[in-house]
């Protein structure tokens, strides 16, 4: 597919996703890597829209370069806007109250502790959503009873052959001290999300290196 194609077909995506304002997103693309430029309204569309490129077939990464510029009465003050953090994470039952986060103009630093990354990945997917938010650091730590190495790499290629979308054979793991490094091909970003969760759910990761190349 040529650069031009797979531009066209992004660009085609980003206008067919109702959660994305694609009339100030700048596409470029060289042999299967994205670049997305621009502005958007808030932190979450500019995640939205880097999703919708990594769904276009041929697309191979995806360098995300968007601002977020807040428009008139959107740019709030900072302890507004932890607050409002604050009661969505406790409202939210998937994230632990040892979660704890620090606004500075309009950057928020989610810090504490949890056991689970789908417990990390709930409170940014939390904190996206914030009016005011330009930018998110995720400084929460894992805190987990660290296996044996088998057992995690065990128990993630378990996981991997029971996936329908992932083939098994062609995707390596090791494991050390929590550290799982995932390595081999994969044939989208679809198969690609799989394996980074079926790793991250594998009691005792608290880190993963990922190093699949997206191959179609």
């Amino acid at each position: 597919m040529s650069n031009d194609d797979l531009v066209a077909d992004v660009n085609d995506e980003l206008f067919w996703d109702p959660k994305v304002d694609n009339e100030a997103i700048a596409v470029s693309a060289d042999d299967g890597k994205i670049t997305l430029r621009g502005t958007v309204g808030s932190l979450r569309e500019k995640r939205e829209a880097k999703k919708a490129a990594q769904r276009v077939f041929g697309v191979i990464s995806v360098d995300n370069k968007l601002q977020v510029r807040l428009m008139g009465d959107s740019k709030r003050a900072d302890a507004d806007i932890r607050g409002d953090l604050l009661q969505a994470l406790m409202l939210d039952s998937f994230v632990p109250s040892t979660v704890d986060v620090k606004v500075d103009d309009g950057f928020a630093t989610l810090t504490g502790t949890a056991e689970w990354q789908y417990q990390r990945d709930e409170a940014e997917l939390i904190a996206s959503a914030i009016v005011g938010i330009l930018d998110i650091s995720d400084e929460i730590k894992l805190v987990n009873a660290t296996p044996k190495a088998g057992d995690v790499k065990d128990s993630i290629k378990d996981a991997f052959k029971r996936n329908a979308k992932l083939d098994a054979d062609d995707l390596s793991v090791t494991s050390s001290n929590g550290t799982v490094t995932i390595s081999g091909f994969v044939s989208s970003w679809s198969e690609h999300d799989e394996a980074l969760e079926a790793a991250w759910a594998a009691p005792g990761v608290t880190d993963v290196d990922d190093l699949m190349v997206v191959e179609y």
